[in-house]
């Protein structure tokens, strides 16, 4: 049976929307059972705090659970991996942060391409790091504590939570732009190298805002600059680094990940619901006690910034030359 030219183009015409159609359906109903966040940290930290509350926020709108999987191990390389070979339909996300821009170039071998295999979702937080010192550091100010570095070349000690992690490249970035010689002591975390800090093992840290502010409002850390183009409102009087060192900034970051093939119309619905999350009065002032900021956007935003820092922290490495241990 021939059917008419006018039938069979509104067959034809019917037929190809079909798939636009059932996309549409398909993240109207999203989600339908749980989803999965991993985190690629151990439990309690900043990264894992920042997921739980969001994970919370969408599983009150969406009506299913986003349960948070907590994968820590090889420099989140492993939560990452864990990501990257999941189903691309939006029911395995990743929290994503500045350690994954960190990776890209710190490891010369790794199972993926961040940029090429995870797909950016939403940003949720920015967080300072602070330029914090042991009170016994004759140095007030930054441009204090670099005559004191100065005058002490190869004596002044730098500790981090670990080679070629945020608060590391955050410390060589000071050094390089700074133009002063620190000696870096790793420590297999964050708590152990605040530790050393507290009891003056060591002179200087650039730490996170949540790990370091109460040591800072209770006298026994001494805050010189927060590391953020712009100054932060839980440490208003604290100036930046820029203020001394021009151009220099550095923070921590975090948002949602997902699958590189994860359809746009869930990752769309995804970013609407968590920018929504961060326009609640609620959730920006938990965000407020953790020290950090909304970062709001679109996945391209999220992406340009995760671009931009893999880039930025690429020459830092490089420059450095910090090699994964």
């Amino acid at each position: 049976m021939k059917l008419p030219r006018r039938n069979f183009l509104h067959l034809a015409a019917g037929a190809a929307a079909l798939p636009a159609v059932s996309r549409i359906a398909r993240a109207q109903a999203y989600p339908t059972r749980p989803v999965r966040i991993v985190v690629p940290f151990t439990p309690g930290g900043a990264s894992d705090i920042t997921a739980r509350l969001m994970g919370q926020w969408l599983s009150e709108r969406l009506g299913q659970q986003f349960v948070i999987d907590n994968r820590p191990g090889g420099g989140t390389n492993i939560g990452t991996e864990a990501v990257v070979r999941a189903l691309a339909d939006g029911y395995t996300l990743l929290m994503v942060g500045g350690y994954n821009a960190i990776n890209a170039t710190l490891y010369d071998k790794l199972n993926h391409n961040f940029i090429r295999d995870i797909a950016p979702v939403a940003g949720i937080i920015v967080v300072p790091n602070v330029m914090v010192v042991n009170p016994s550091v004759p140095a007030a100010t930054v441009p204090e504590f670099i005559a004191y570095a100065k005058s002490k070349p190869g004596k002044t000690t730098m500790a981090s939570a670990g080679t070629g992690t945020p608060s590391h490249v955050t410390g060589e970035l000071f050094k390089m732009m700074a133009e002063v010689n620190l000696v870096h002591v790793p420590y297999r975390g964050g708590g152990p190298a605040l530790t050393d800090l507290l009891s003056g093992q060591v002179q200087v840290m650039f730490a996170t805002m949540p790990s370091s502010i109460e040591y800072i409002r209770a006298g026994k850390l001494r805050a010189l600059a927060v590391a953020t183009a712009t100054r932060s409102e839980a440490l208003p009087d604290v100036p930046t680094v820029g203020e001394f060192v021009p151009g220099y900034e550095a923070s921590s970051w975090s948002g949602v990940g997902a699958p590189k093939a994860t359809p746009a119309e869930i990752v769309d619905k995804l970013n609407k619901e968590v920018n929504a999350a961060l326009d609640d009065p609620k959730m920006k002032a938990r965000l407020a006690d953790l020290g950090g900021v909304a970062l709001q956007g679109s996945p391209a935003d999220f992406g340009k910034l995760i671009a931009d820092e893999t880039e930025k922290w690429a020459k830092v490495i490089k420059f450095a030359g910090i090699k994964s241990e």
